[in-house]
C-alpha cells in the first residue's frame, strides 16, 4: 500500500511572515526526520530563500520558457536538511496571471509522479493570500492540500485576507476543496493582541493552533540567509517553530469555517478599536 503523503497549503497576506513560518517549519519538519517538499507559489520565487542559504533557484516556468519538455526532476533543488524546493514562478512583470506558475507546475509534477518517487512525507505549499485569482485558489479548490493554514496577525489588513481565504474553503468544501487546519497567530507579542485573534478565530468558528512571537532571531537568521531552525537551532523562537512543525504533523481533522460578511468583520475591527481606546485611556 502506498505511503499516504500529507499536502499543505499554508496561504496568509503578502508580508505576513507566510514565507518565514512556512520555511521554518519545514526545517523543523526535516529536522523531526520527515521527507519534506515545499512548494514556493509566490510569483516572486522567494519561499525557499532560507532553505538555500539565501539563493533563488529557476523556477518551473523558468524552465518551460526555455524548452518545451521539462524533466520535473530539472526544477528540484536541495535545501537545508534534504528539504526538496520548488518554486513555481510567475510570467513577466505586467504579462498574464500571476497564479498560471502554479496551475503548470502542480500540473508538471501530477504527470511525472514526483511525490511518490521521491517518497516524501509533506508536501508544503507556501501560497501568496490576498491575491484573487484561480491559481491560487488551486490547492483548496482542487482538494490538492488536504490540509489549509493561514498566517495572519491582528492587524486589520492580514485579519480581511484570512476571512477571504475562509470564504474559498467554504466555497468548494462541497465539492472536495481542501478544508481549514487551524490559524497560526504570527507577530504575537502583546496581550492585546493575541486576544484580537482570539476572538477574530472565535466569530468565524476557527481555531488558533499556536502563537509565533515576533522575534529579532528571525531577523539575524534571515539576514544570514538561514531558518531560525538552522541558524540559531537551540534559541527559543526555534522551540516555537519546532512546536508548530509537530502540532502539523499530528493534525488530522480540518473543518469548514464561517467567515463574517464585509459588513460584519468591519463593525467587529471598529468594536476592537474602540475597546482598546477605552483600555489605553483607563475607561474599562
Amino acid at each position: 500500500m502506498a505511503k499516504k503523503i500529507k499536502q499543505i497549503a499554508v496561504y496568509g497576506k503578502g508580508g505576513i511572515g507566510k514565507s518565514t513560518t512556512t520555511s521554518n517549519i519545514s526545517a523543523a519538519l526535516s529536522r523531526l526526520g520527515y521527507r519534506v517538499m515545499q512548494f514556493g507559489c509566490d510569483p516572486k520565487s522567494d519561499s525557499t530563500n532560507t532553505l538555500r542559504g539565501g539563493n533563488y533557484i529557476p523556477t518551473v516556468l523558468d524552465a518551460m520558457r526555455e524548452k518545451s519538455i521539462v524533466n520535473a526532476a530539472d526544477v528540484i533543488f536541495e535545501g537545508f536538511n534534504g528539504i526538496y524546493c520548488v518554486e513555481a514562478g510567475g510570467p513577466a512583470p505586467g504579462v498574464g496571471c500571476a497564479g498560471r506558475g502554479i496551475i503548470t507546475a502542480v500540473e508538471l509534477f501530477r504527470q511525472q509522479r514526483v511525490y511518490e518517487s521521491l517518497d516524501l512525507d509533506f508536501v508544503i505549499y507556501d501560497v501568496l493570500g490576498d491575491v484573487v485569482c484561480g491559481g491560487f485558489a488551486m490547492p483548496i479548490r482542487e482538494g490538492i492540500a488536504e490540509h489549509v493554514f493561514t498566517v495572519t496577525s491582528a492587524d486589520f489588513m492580514a485579519v480581511y485576507a484570512a476571512n477571504n481565504l475562509f470564504k474559498g474553503i467554504q466555497k468548494y468544501s462541497d465539492s472536495g476543496g481542501a478544508l481549514l487546519g487551524g490559524v497560526i497567530a504570527n507577530s504575537i507579542n502583546k496581550q492585546y493582541s493575541r486576544d484580537i485573534v482570539d476572538d477574530f478565530a472565535r466569530r468565524t468558528k476557527t481555531k488558533v493552533i499556536d502563537y509565533v512571537p515576533r522575534s529579532v532571531t528571525v531577523t539575524q537568521s534571515e539576514l544570514r540567509g538561514k531558518t531560525v531552525i538552522e541558524d540559531a537551532q537551540g534559541s527559543a523562537q526555534a522551540a516555537v517553530y519546532t512546536r508548530l512543525a509537530e502540532k502539523i504533523a499530528a493534525h488530522e481533522l480540518s473543518y469548514v469555517p464561517s467567515p463574517l460578511e464585509t459588513g460584519e468583520l468591519r463593525a467587529w475591527a471598529s468594536g476592537w478599536a474602540d475597546r482598546l481606546l477605552d483600555e489605553e485611556q483607563g475607561i474599562v
